[in-house]
C-alpha cells in the first residue's frame, strides 16, 4: 500500500498531469519558497528547476543529472567520491 502511495505521489508531479503554475508551485514549496521570496536559498537551485516548471524535463531527469555532477568515482566498483567540499 505504501509504494501504491508513492507511486501516485509521482504520478501527481508528472509534467502531463500538472500546469505550470502547479509545477512552479511544486518546486517554490519542495524548496520552501513562500510568497516568491526566498529564505537564503541560492539562485542557481531556483534556476535549475525551469527546464521542469517550463515542461522540458521531469523533475527525477534533474535530480538525476545533478547527482551525477556531484558525485564521481566508478559506482560499479563501490567507488563514490562527493565534489562537495563539505564531506
Amino acid at each position: 500500500e505504501g509504494e501504491e502511495m508513492n507511486n501516485n505521489m509521482i504520478e501527481n508531479i508528472l509534467i502531463c498531469n500538472t500546469t505550470q503554475a502547479q509545477r512552479e508551485k511544486i518546486v517554490q514549496d519542495s524548496l520552501g519558497i513562500t510568497d516568491g521570496l526566498c529564505d537564503g536559498c541560492s539562485e542557481g537551485l531556483i534556476d535549475m528547476y525551469d527546464d521542469y516548471i517550463y515542461g522540458k524535463k521531469e523533475l527525477r531527469e534533474i535530480n538525476n543529472a545533478f547527482r551525477a555532477a556531484y558525485v564521481t568515482g566508478d559506482q560499479d566498483k563501490g567507488e563514490t567520491q562527493s565534489s562537495c567540499p563539505m564531506q
